[in-house]
């Protein structure tokens, strides 16, 4: 994981602004959460076999030297026209999360991806099937070049030489192959393969990887998308894209992607189960990792959740992007809001009911988050819309559900996420951003250690951030 001066010292997009810059600089201190972010996370000894792929496939990939020309994607510096030029350069950059994608092959040879796959018993195959599929592009040229360009962007077979030329537009680009990363569900999409999980062979990090080692996976796509933007969002962008990237739609077409993923994936009965027990990867990781108390005194350490009708002792689904979820359907989406949560609650009530009834149950709630995701997908998020959705982030119907670190984490992250979009709008100015940042600082601050949460703690400091956010309005 790269350290806080180095993420800081990297935030080279306009993007960051007063409110991301400082982001960035925590995301260090949570490494826990977020090291997916930086694509490095999971590792193999040489020699590896290569990564999974069909010849359809690689057919349509070119590979990153095909970008790299130095009129193209491969200049020293940013001074280019239409594009900066130096996009393979910021790809490549070797200590800041920006250049993660080039370093997830290269990780394989570091110490900890080692000490992981010597716990899990792996040889070349078992790496080949378990971790390539991430940490290498189906379909790339190069293993060395880890995630490389086409693997967002799309097999350039059928659009790299035409892309530059006089005419081309960014529509046509997209009919002739290329992924359009304008669309936050296509994305959202291509992002969560790895960033959250995927089918394909090597994309899902079950609870037995993680407790090999592997960081908890963790996903937020303005954030990340932020972290690994290798362009400027100007005029000439606008004019070929159409706009500016509207940070708060981003947002939450991300969450209701990953949940829909997360429910997708646990339908599947190989994945949704580890012999008789239940594949822990989708429960909420602090529901068990808790200190334990069993003497006269015993306390318990957990809250009351009013989104999640179960027991004590009753481990529950990670539920972070449903809380986000339901915040924001709130605000965009009155009418749906109140089936959402029922389908949630219901979602948690099944699991002590059994399988067939929790998938049943998955199914349904899927359905919604889909529907969210079409709805946001198209909607303004304006000004008025962010203030409301920051409010209901820290209302009491949201916040008692704020009892576990995962969903506290996804909160603080909104904040700064739809905090740093209406900057970019212009409807808050950064001078005033930049003046809220104690307050968000102090939010992070109780997020900074999981392993020393205090729900109520963080949202005293949450709803702090919120009502200073407010006053600026």
């Amino acid at each position: 994981m790269d350290g806080p001066g180095d993420l800081a010292g990297n935030a080279r997009s306009p993007r960051f602004g007063a409110v991301r810059a400082p982001w960035i600089a925590f995301a260090g201190c949570l490494a826990l959460a977020f090291a997916a972010l930086v694509a490095a996370f999971l590792a193999a000894p040489a020699p590896l076999a290569a990564a999974p792929t069909s010849g359809e496939t690689l057919a349509h990939h070119m590979g990153v030297a095909s970008c790299a020309g130095s009129t193209c994607h491969g200049h020293s510096v940013p001074d280019g026209v239409p594009v900066r030029q130096d996009e393979l350069r910021a790809w490549q950059e070797p200590s800041s999360p920006t250049g993660a994608h080039s370093r997830a092959y290269a990780v394989i040879q570091q110490p900890r991806g080692a000490a992981i796959v010597r716990k899990l018993g792996l040889g070349p195959d078992g790496v080949r099937e378990q971790c390539l599929g991430c940490h290498a592009s189906a379909g790339g040229v190069r293993l060395s070049d880890g995630v490389d360009c086409e693997s967002c962007h799309g097999g350039a077979a059928g659009w790299l030489a035409t892309h530059y030329t006089t005419g081309a537009s960014h529509r046509r680009n997209v009919a002739q192959g290329m992924t359009d990363l304008t669309d936050p569900r296509a994305r959202a999409a291509v992002c969560l393969d790895c960033h959250y999980g995927g089918q394909g062979q090597g994309q899902f990090v079950t609870h037995k990887v993680m407790a090999a080692g592997h960081p908890r996976i963790s996903f937020e796509l303005d954030l990340f998308s932020t972290l690994q933007q290798h362009h400027d969002e100007d005029a000439d962008y606008i004019a070929r894209k159409g706009s500016r990237t509207n940070s708060l739609r981003f947002w939450a077409v991300g969450q209701a992607e990953a949940l829909n993923r997360s429910l997708r994936l646990f339908e599947q009965p190989a994945l949704a189960m580890d012999g008789m027990f239940p594949e822990f990867t989708f429960f909420d990781c602090h529901s068990c990792h808790r200190r334990i108390f069993d003497g006269d005194d015993m306390r318990p350490t957990a809250l009351a959740n009013p989104g999640r009708p179960l027991p004590p002792g009753t481990p529950p689904y990670n539920d972070e992007n449903m809380i986000m979820l339901s915040a924001v359907a709130k605000v965009m989406a009155p009418g749906e809001a109140a089936q959402f949560d029922t389908r949630a609650r219901s979602f948690h009530a099944s699991m002590l009911q059994g399988r067939g009834a929790a998938v049943a149950a998955a199914g349904a709630l899927r359905q919604s988050a889909a529907a969210l995701a079409d709805r946001f997908a198209g909607a303004a998020f304006d000004r008025v819309q962010g203030f409301a959705i920051l409010d209901t982030l820290a209302s009491d119907a949201i916040g008692a559900r704020y009892t576990d670190y995962e969903g506290a984490v996804q909160s603080v992250m909104a904040l700064d996420t739809l905090l740093n979009g209406m900057v970019n709008a212009g409807t808050v100015s950064g001078g005033t951003a930049a003046a809220l940042r104690a307050e968000i600082n102090r939010a992070y601050a109780a997020v900074r250690e999981p392993n020393s949460f205090q729900p109520l703690v963080f949202r005293r400091a949450l709803g702090d951030a919120v009502r200073a956010i407010r006053a600026a309005r």
